[in-house]
């Protein structure tokens, strides 16, 4: 079974012209089904209003579709989280007459100077995501481990306790002994699922549900991790090397309070102290983090700050 994740950003409705509407809560998911191949579109619906809900539809997609109606600071924005999201692959559409000449400056620099300009073809876009989903195949290689990053959870009858969200890293299969992090709590795998077709296992990519034994769904939360990589961690404070976007206009501050988006978690942090060699746009930050952040070892994570005005999106920085 080929899949594809794909925020759909900058037109909210759009995606309903291509895929069937699932489930809706501050991201809306549609989805698009041939055969044994499907796509995964994500819409970040609270978007402007709420950052963290377009950082939560792009940090599970691996394919873009920005849909441009107005040049405008919220556009930026996007360019921007798409581009720090590192979504290498897309495609932008262009609405009322705008024309690529005048978004190619705004791209120049970004992994979406790269993306094809298509026409508004819902059909034509619906094939060519078919197509892409198709050529995807599951490559397990010596991966042995993996992880689900928790997007909702819920109490099924005559099931049990079921999550949905992306396998963020890796692969696992049913009957695998887990762990939740952070509450560290072990469960059992006892299924899988793809689209509501049952599965045996699960690759990095995949958006799925998994029921579990061994946890109820009130001890859940979004942003939680369910895995079985030994390497896992959780950091409350750290030294980290970052990067900030070429927009952003001043230094890291001491005493700064942002938020680190991960995987589905977006955490308050404060800057203990920022140092750097005379170049601001590349400090090493001491970090405190309001709780703690699940990760791997060397995982890279958005910085935001919500209170930035137009643009709200700092940088990316190292969690070690």
């Amino acid at each position: 079974m080929g899949n594809i994740n794909v925020v759909v950003a900058g037109s909210n409705g759009y995606a309903n012209s291509i895929g069937k509407r699932g489930t809706v809560t501050d991201i809306t998911f549609f989805e698009l089904k041939r055969g044994i191949d499907s796509v995964t579109l994500i819409e970040p619906t609270k978007y402007p209003e709420k950052l963290s809900s377009l950082f939560y539809a792009t940090s599970m997609a691996k394919y873009a579709i920005l849909v441009i109606e107005k040049i405008d600071s919220m556009l930026g924005e996007i360019i921007v989280m798409i581009d720090s999201s590192e979504i290498g692959e897309g495609c932008i559409i262009l609405k009322n007459y705008i024309q690529p000449e005048q978004i190619k400056p705004l791209l120049a620099g970004t992994l979406l100077e790269k993306y094809e300009f298509l026409d508004d073809d819902p059909i034509k876009i619906r094939e060519m995501l078919l197509g892409i989903a198709h050529s995807v195949k599951e490559v397990i290689g010596d991966e042995t481990c993996g992880s689900c990053s928790v997007d909702s959870h819920f109490n099924v009858k005559g099931v049990g306790t079921v999550i949905l969200g992306p396998v963020v890293d890796g692969y696992f299969k049913i009957h695998d002994k887990m762990q939740v992090y952070p509450i560290k709590k072990k469960v059992i795998l006892k299924s899988i699922q793809k689209h509501d077709v049952d599965a045996d296992s699960c690759v990095i990519g995949d958006h799925v549900g998994l029921a579990l034994r061994g946890i109820e769904s009130d001890e859940l939360d979004r942003g939680y991790v369910i895995t079985t990589d030994q390497s896992i961690k959780m950091t409350k404070r750290v030294r980290a090397e970052a990067t900030l976007v070429k927009f952003w206009p001043s230094k890291i501050k001491d005493g700064m309070v942002m938020h680190v988006g991960h995987w589905m978690q977006m955490v308050s942090c404060h800057v203990i102290s920022s140092i750097d060699n005379g170049d601001f746009r590349f400090p090493v930050l001491d970090v405190e983090f309001g709780g703690e952040i699940i990760h791997k070892p060397n995982d890279k994570a958005i910085m935001m700050y919500l209170e930035g005005g137009k643009l709200r999106i700092v940088g990316t920085m190292t969690l070690r």
